[in-house]
């Protein structure tokens, strides 16, 4: 993610390359070999720890062949192929029925080749024949998730993650963490927002203000980066509306000074007081609906956007913007 055209070099994208990858793992071993990551032999006696136990963990599928099976010995290099092509959505364990006959005379196998998939600890389903490598991928993408699924699950997590640390005030770390995201998924909306939230977290409005600016239009479109965006231009604002001792002493003398209260609450709101800054404004709004053309109300709704519909602040806010406007 390094280079010119790079639109997170201007925040912690550029020093974070090589961070964290996602949906990665070991490698897949040549089709027919079953010593792989993702390919195994089993017994009777390892059976429940290779198959039963695993397949809570994992879907696992169970191949039952035999020496002397010819479709046997055609099915098994394109499943494994596929097994190990699917990097760990599924696992594969190789049963021989003649070494051991227990297991497949137990689940009721007839005929091989018989592939069953367990999903924990129980057979779910499965195929009887030779059937290509194409229909081998829609039997594995309905057992283990398409691909891709991992991936971005792993990234939702590693998003969730960020989140709490940014939230702990561990901001280098939500940093870093945002910035590995951008590497795998270089146009996530949350992590880009993370890290331009990031940069505001630290006071770094000027870099926050070039990163949104370098951003590709379908980029800077989505909603949480244009919410990021509406708090930047919120603290900006605020920075031009004076001193806030100066204005909670005006509204000590005179408290229906409604342009110095809502100037207060702008302020408030990009210090973190959110509570604070929406109670001023239920104020002007008890007071004088027709102030600013019912501007306290339409602040307000700024601040929600800002904040997001699941901020505590703004669940609450909404309760009493309600008992206002609907008693």
């Amino acid at each position: 993610m390094s280079g010119p055209n790079n639109p997170y070099s201007n925040g912690y994208g550029s020093q974070m390359t090589g961070t964290m990858s996602f949906g990665t793992a070991p490698a897949a071993t040549p089709s027919g070999s079953a010593a792989g990551s993702f390919v195994k032999d089993t017994t009777t006696a390892g059976f429940t720890k290779d198959v039963l136990e695993e397949s809570r963990r994992q879907p696992v599928l169970v191949d039952f062949w035999a020496p002397w099976c010819g479709p046997c010995k055609q099915l098994a290099p394109a499943l494994e192929k596929v097994v190990n092509e699917a990097q760990g959505r599924v696992k594969l364990v190789k049963l021989n029925i003649d070494d051991h006959p227990s297991i497949p005379g137990q689940l009721g196998i007839q005929s091989i080749p018989a592939v069953i998939a367990f999903v924990n600890g129980r057979p779910m389903d499965g195929f009887m024949g030779a059937i290509p490598e194409s229909q081998i991928r829609q039997f594995i993408d309905k057992i283990g998730g398409p691909a891709g699924a991992d991936e971005a699950a792993e990234i939702e997590a590693v998003l969730a993650e960020a989140k709490g640390l940014l939230e702990a005030g561990d901001t280098d770390g939500a940093a870093q963490l945002y910035a590995a995201v951008l590497q795998a998924d270089p146009e996530n909306g949350k992590a880009v927002a993370g890290m331009i939230e990031c940069l505001l977290t630290l006071g770094q409005t000027e870099r926050a203000q070039q990163m949104l600016d370098s951003l590709p239009e379908d980029i800077a479109k989505q909603p949480e980066v244009q919410a990021v965006s509406l708090k930047l231009n919120q603290i900006t604002e605020a920075r031009k509306l004076g001193d806030p001792r100066a204005l909670e002493h005006e509204l000590s003398l005179n408290p229906d000074h409604h342009e110095a209260r809502m100037k207060l609450a702008k302020i408030l709101n990009v210090q973190g007081d959110r509570n604070e800054a929406a109670e001023h404004l239920f104020y002007i709004m008890r007071k004088d609906r027709a102030f600013d053309d019912d501007g306290a109300r339409r602040q307000l709704l700024e601040f929600f956007e800002a904040w997001g519909v699941k901020d505590p602040a703004t669940i609450a806010a909404r309760r009493k913007l309600s008992s206002i406007l609907f008693s």
